[in-house]
């Protein structure tokens, strides 16, 4: 895969952005390249967790490479490379059915922000930089930073960002709820690796479930949300994992009566 860099260790999967020279900005080849990775990671029982970063320090990601705008290209043809190009990297992403943390290292603008907005959790480098952006170069989040970005900021502050594209430092990041957890540069990606690694060494099953219920509840109601998960645990009742820990519960109970 041209500039996408994969590896895989103790349930979690990394994958990197790797254009630094281009402030790892993404290409429609590496954009197919990235849905791919994504299916199979769903596939994949050795991996519970995957993790979105850039490579270097300066940018975690820059959005699409400049040169989509200046291609020869007809509207038809842009809208064709936003809904069967780009916008699939949210659709594989809500389909992968297991956790994806972004490790924001570095800058992040535009569609570039987006593709972390669309993970399920984000740790911010100390010195990293984000903006929706769009609205410099005349354009609108065709990434889905008006999808994502109200669900976690609230639908005034995400039209604030928006409509002014102002820059995000990691503290308000952190203080709006753009990001879970910040991290000093050199500790970023031990920290969001070790809490990939707390989430991959609880049941899979449940992580799963858990991840799917939340993405799913958020565009329902509360009657059909609690029917849909009273089927999810339902399941999960008959796993491996759960008669294992009821056993384990049963034995602290009678080893406190024991005196152990």
């Amino acid at each position: 895969m041209d500039h996408l860099n994969w590896s895989i260790a103790d349930g979690v999967g990394t994958i990197m952005l790797d254009r630094p020279e281009a402030r790892n900005a993404f290409t429609l080849p590496m954009i197919r390249d990235w849905e791919d990775l994504l299916r199979s990671c769903r596939t994949d029982e050795d991996v519970r967790v995957v993790v979105l970063t850039g490579a270097g320090e300066k940018a975690f990601c820059a959005g699409i490479d400049l040169s989509w705008l200046t291609d020869a290209r007809t509207p038809l043809q842009r809208k064709t490379d936003l809904h069967a190009g780009i916008q699939r990297i949210a659709l594989a992403v809500e389909d992968l059915d297991k956790p994806i943390i972004a490790a924001i290292n570095g800058v992040a603008v535009g569609a570039g922000l987006d593709m972390a907005l669309m993970c399920d959790l984000r740790v911010m480098s100390s010195t990293a930089r984000v903006s929706e952006g769009y609205v410099k170069l005349g354009l609108a989040p065709g990434g889905g930073g008006a999808y994502y970005l109200p669900r976690l900021v609230g639908l005034a502050k995400a039209q604030e960002l928006l409509l002014t594209g102002d820059v995000v430092d990691a503290d308000e990041a952190l203080r709006i709820g753009l990001v879970n957890r910040v991290a000093e540069p050199g500790q970023l990606m031990s920290e969001t690796t070790a809490l990939a690694l707390a989430i991959a060494a609880n049941p899979p099953a449940s992580v799963r479930m858990i991840r799917r219920v939340t993405r799913q509840s958020a565009s329902l109601e509360l009657r059909p949300a609690l029917d849909l998960v009273s089927s999810h645990v339902a399941i999960l009742t008959t796993t491996h994992d759960v008669a294992e820990a009821l056993s384990a519960l049963t034995e602290k109970r009678a080893g406190q009566y024991l005196g152990r």
